[in-house]
């Protein structure tokens, strides 16, 4: 007789949901994303109640017992139901089983038993669940040997993959997204299944594409889901501008460097010091624009001038096509992917403070996270090359911050304002006023003149008498 894997379930509200379960007549168990993540000692705090009966009951049960003033979100279209309790996320839902038409990955919905639970779920590592019925309390239920494949670190699909992809075909970016978070390996036979069923990706919705992309892009080491993106034909599909990154052109002798790898190692090396996602995605969109800008120059060798400025501006568009926020997150992007060239410049040439005040003026607030790119940017097989360049770019660290506390660049506002000129010169709003602005903002970035009222001021006065203008008595 097989033994029985028990799992301890000591949070209160495993105890609490059991007796509603009781309560009611219901079969319940824990499924899913907690079980699994219990059993990898990994935190969760969205717990998945499915019973066989109403989940809308059980909820309502549930919350009855913690605390009658708590607020169930229920769907009863769907049979669910959600609600947050302190830091913990718990949703109820009946077990049900699932029926796909070819053209839509909405299911037609009917009840069913635990079985077809288990049955219609993405992964074998998903499909598990944990009685919360007073005979069986902590018992283990894995039809699909996912605990097998937990332990030999596998993403496999619990029936016919063509069918499971074919289905609900998000579950392709799932399987990648799952093998790059947990670093597992995609059953082969699972892996042919997602490369012959890629363009089904098409029937699902960019938000719910986009979702997961951002998720492998958080993940610690990114590069081992876009590989997998590139390798099953995704990519290709999802992200063009990405996939033309790859492949290296050779010319009288000489290669240049594989852009989609080196995009690739930018990225990991960039999750080592940060975690926001914006920065990441300028690190992925950095050298996007490459393929187009790419040129043999003899002599000079491969060359990608102005590869930065088309860049930045094909951002806006891969945002909005991703679905992703238009606002100051992709103002951010844009930026990061305009300037990202300019620090590692200053690294190859004797630094003037001009070029330092410009970087701060341009950069602003942003300026940390601009280096941090541009660090994270340095790559090469050569380790002691890219020593010598991360000493030479703590240098510039040191220069940015001596031009700053001295000339105060940052996000500076010239000290003389339009407002001002009118009242100096008595005129009314002119092009004067923005050649003088300029002047004083280009006095100051150059060092001609201090960031200082008097010496802007002064200047204000000569340059406007330079325009025929005449200051007022």
């Amino acid at each position: 007789m097989k033994e029985k894997t028990t799992i301890a379930l000591s949070h209160p509200v495993f105890g609490i949901v059991s007796e509603a379960a009781k309560d009611l007549h219901v079969e319940t168990y824990v499924v899913g994303g907690y079980v699994r993540d219990q059993l990898l000692n990994r935190d969760c705090k969205d717990i998945d109640f499915v019973c066989v009966g109403s989940g809308i009951d059980l909820a309502h049960k549930v919350a009855e017992k913690i605390n009658p003033a708590l607020t169930v979100n229920y769907f009863k279209n769907f049979g669910t139901a959600q609600f947050k309790w302190n830091d913990l996320d718990l949703e109820f839902v009946g077990a049900r089983k699932e029926s796909y038409q070819r053209d839509s990955r909405k299911p037609i919905v009917e009840d069913g038993t635990l079985e077809d639970d288990q049955n219609r779920r993405d992964f074998t590592i998903n499909a598990l669940a944990v009685s919360l019925n007073n005979d069986s309390f902590g018992e283990l239920i894995d039809p699909f040997k996912g605990l097998e494949d937990l332990s030999n670190k596998i993403i496999r699909t619990p029936l016919n993959p063509d069918i499971t992809f074919s289905d609900d075909p998000l579950r392709m970016m799932r399987a990648i997204r799952f093998a790059t978070q947990l670093d597992f390996t995609i059953l082969p036979e699972t892996f042919e299944a997602i490369k012959r069923n890629k363009e089904r990706i098409k029937i699902i919705s960019q938000e719910r594409i986009t979702d997961e992309l951002n998720k492998i892009i958080l993940a610690k080491k990114p590069s081992a889901g876009f590989i997998l993106l590139e390798e099953s034909g995704l990519l290709e599909i999802i992200f063009p501008e990405f996939q033309k990154l790859k492949g290296v052109e050779n010319y009288e002798g000489k290669g240049h460097k594989d852009n989609f790898y080196h995009t690739l190692q930018v990225l990991d090396n960039i999750t080592k010091t940060t975690n926001d996602l914006w920065l990441r995605w300028a690190a992925v969109l950095h050298d996007i624009a490459k393929p187009p800008t790419k040129k043999f120059v003899p002599g000079e060798g491969w060359t990608f001038h102005g590869h930065e400025v088309l860049g930045s501006k094909w951002v806006p568009k891969i945002f909005g096509r991703m679905k992703l926020p238009m606002g100051t997150e992709m103002k951010f992007v844009r930026k990061m992917v305009y300037l990202h060239l300019r620090p590692i410049a200053l690294t190859k040439e004797e630094i003037s403070d001009s070029a330092l005040r410009r970087l701060l003026f341009e950069a602003g607030d942003d300026i940390e996270s601009l280096l941090m790119l541009c660090e994270a940017d340095i790559t090469s097989k050569n380790r002691e090359k890219v020593r010598r360049y991360l000493m030479k770019f703590e240098t510039v660290r040191e220069k940015l911050k001596e031009v700053e506390e001295k000339d105060r660049i940052r996000n500076f506002q010239p000290p003389v304002t339009g407002e001002l000129i009118m009242q100096t010169f008595g005129i009314g709003p002119s092009r004067e006023i923005g050649i003088i602005k300029e002047g004083i903002k280009e006095a100051i970035l150059e060092g001609k003149i201090r960031n200082d009222y008097d010496e802007a001021f002064k200047m204000m006065v000569e340059l406007g008498e330079k325009l025929g203008l005449k200051k007022k008595q």
